[in-house]
């Protein structure tokens, strides 16, 4: 059966990877002949775990062909002080181009110790209100290998506990329509062990006033095992639809959306206020076949990022990954890339 998508997935290569770090999210853009990847990165010698909210920055890397090799360029955002909601650490990203400019989404945070050396120095106190200060952010470059220049404030700040966005405004993914206006898509959660949902809100413009467009999270499925994350948005301008992959997070070994924890799925929308799933949303699964014939099953592959041709065709899909069990890596993560094959 085919899947809702359109295209299914096909052989995965190592697209990315850097030595002595780990690496995660990543977004994907052509300009000037060149793929230009914008990603996270983290010392190795510090460990997993929860080093990705105190240690992160972003980076620039840039490739010849989508699937790369792609070549670590400059450190993006370094730590900037920690007055700053962004001042300690910098993550998730999204880059978008428009009229001539680049705008670069992300999560920033901050806090207030000594950046922890090990896994073992963050307490879980301190992770957890670490991670409640994630705010989303916003750069803006006239070059895309030139200076991003970050906002001091963050883009989108959470609501108060009325609201199940309560916690924090992260995971950014942007559609800029040819007027300019601008859907975001984020996460957010009521609580600490509450399921991670998602919502949306628009601007005038890349960089303009962002508004919810719903007090309700899109797939509300009024079960706490239903979780769902790392949204990629986009508009197709031929089914006059917006569009979303992103990751079954399905707690407690339930069924979830595909049957299949940590795969990715596809759902889209006449208005991004609501979003509906077909009968086969399933687009990638975590069993992947590389090119060189080996079949792996990936602990995780997560951020899924579509990149699209001139005519605005999926091309292919990047995720983060990393040999070993789930969140239990041997070894350093990579970016890998999936080629899509039209079905």
């Amino acid at each position: 059966m085919k899947n809702d998508f359109g295209y299914k997935a096909g052989k995965v290569t190592k697209a990315f990877e850097l030595d002595g770090y780990y690496l995660w999210d990543c977004s994907v853009i052509k300009s000037g002949g060149k793929y230009h990847m914008f990603s996270s990165r983290w010392e190795e010698k510090r460990g997993f775990g929860w080093n990705w909210v105190f240690n992160s920055e972003v980076i620039h890397a840039v490739a010849d062909k989508p699937e790369g090799p792609y070549k670590f360029k400059n450190v993006v955002f370094p730590r900037r002080g920690r007055e700053y909601f962004d001042g300690m650490n910098t993550h998730n990203t999204c880059i978008k181009e428009y009229n001539g400019k680049f705008y670069l989404y992300y999560m920033g945070t901050t806090y207030h110790v000594d950046p922890p050396e090990r896994d073992i120095d963050i307490s879980e106190h301190l992770a957890i209100e670490t991670w409640n200060r994630k705010r989303i952010g916003l750069a803006v470059a006239d070059d895309i290998n030139g200076e991003f220049v970050r906002r001091d404030k963050p883009l989108l700040e959470p609501r108060d506990c009325r609201y199940w966005d309560c916690t924090i405004t992260t995971n950014p993914s942007v559609a800029i329509m040819p007027d300019g206006k601008t859907y975001m898509i984020y996460k957010s959660r009521r609580a600490i062990g509450k399921p991670l949902q998602i919502g949306v809100a628009v601007a005038d413009r890349p960089d303009g006033e962002f508004v919810r467009t719903s007090d309700e999270p899109i797939f509300d499925f009024h079960d706490d095992n239903m979780a769902l994350e790392d949204p990629c948005i986009w508009y197709d301008d031929k089914k006059k639809k917006f569009c979303a992959v992103m990751k079954d997070d399905v707690e407690n070994g339930g069924y979830g959306v595909t049957g299949e924890w940590g795969s990715g799925f596809y759902a889209e929308s006449d208005d991004c206020k609501e979003f509906t799933l077909g009968k086969n949303p399933k687009v990638y699964s975590r069993t992947v076949e590389w090119t060189d014939g080996r079949v792996t099953t990936q602990g995780n592959l997560e951020r899924p990022c579509v990149l699209f041709d001139e005519n605005g065709e999926p091309t292919h899909i990047f995720c983060a990954t990393g040999d070993g069990g789930k969140y239990r890596f041997e070894g350093r993560t990579y970016i890998v890339c999936i080629k899509l094959e039209k079905e």
